[in-house]
């Protein structure tokens, strides 16, 4: 017998009450244009400390424990002195995983619910970082947010990036998609 499809919470939520929301608010006819979360892309850089091998398998595990997939190491693509980096060094500086699908739907709905509430003094987060494309960018200082990470894991800290790649996305309607997704966003002052 077949095991029934598993299909995120958000996912489900996306497709029965967000697509109807976004096409009625956005004022859009085809449903093909309504904003869409195409990817999530989790990345830390290692900066002074690609040397230190301790530290960048600390950012690497952390990496993997709290998206739960494997990363992938990030090389210089460009020489900059100031920062004595190569072309092509032998130590990464950076490390990123792109999630999709089902594993992407999991991790945003943990974002919101569980990690963002754990930050300490949160007020929400910013709405000025969008892209021209209507990609949103969010910067966490700590790992030790996540609930995925041990105490053994917060021995070494380092911050990470969220990028949030959103299809068919501008500013308005990516702040709307991931308001409705439930994104605490800052409270404008008056």
């Amino acid at each position: 017998m077949a095991e029934a499809k598993y299909t995120p919470r958000l996912k489900e939520k996306y497709d029965k009450e967000i697509v109807k929301t976004l096409m009625k608010e956005l004022d859009i006819k085809n449903i093909n244009q309504v904003p869409k979360l195409e990817k999530v892309v989790v990345s830390c850089g290692v900066g002074k400390k690609r040397d230190d091998k301790r530290f960048t398998e600390t950012v690497e595990l952390t990496l993997a424990k709290i998206t739960g997939q494997a990363t992938t190491s990030r090389m210089a693509k460009k020489s900059i002195a100031t920062f004595k980096i190569r072309k092509g060094m032998g130590a990464p500086i950076g490390y990123l995983t792109t999630l999709r699908g089902v594993k992407m739907y999991e991790f945003v709905d943990r974002l919101i619910n569980i990690t963002l509430p754990h930050v300490r003094d949160f007020h929400g987060v910013p709405k000025k970082s969008f892209d021209a494309q209507g990609n949103y960018s969010l910067g966490l200082t700590e790992q030790t947010v996540f609930p995925e990470i041990t105490f053994e894991d917060a021995a070494v800290l380092h911050g990470l990036e969220v990028t949030f790649i959103i299809k068919n996305g501008s500013k308005e309607g990516s702040t709307k998609l991931l308001e409705l997704f439930g994104m605490p966003f800052e409270k404008e002052e008056k």
